[in-house]
């Protein structure tokens, strides 16, 4: 299963959200937003889960769209 985390606009700042888990973080900057978007990706593909990072700009187009392989594959039972 392909975690997606996106990084949205608010008023007043970025808020980056797991769609899995409804857990969500708000921060001032966008750039903070993606590397911390980024970073979650990254620890997410080498725990061996796939992550789809998704970055929506201030008009509501789409910045980019970034996919983080797992680095560990689960042992097959």
């Amino acid at each position: 299963m392909t975690e997606v985390i996106t990084v949205t606009p608010e008023r007043d700042g970025w808020l980056v959200s797991r769609r899995s888990t409804g857990e969500s973080h708000r921060f001032a900057g966008g750039q903070t937003a993606e590397t911390m978007a980024r970073q979650l990706g990254a620890a997410l593909a080498e725990d061996g889960t796939a992550a789809e990072i998704v970055i929506v700009l201030r008009d509501g187009s789409l910045a980019a769209k970034i996919i983080c392989r797992p680095q560990r594959l689960s042992a097959l039972v």
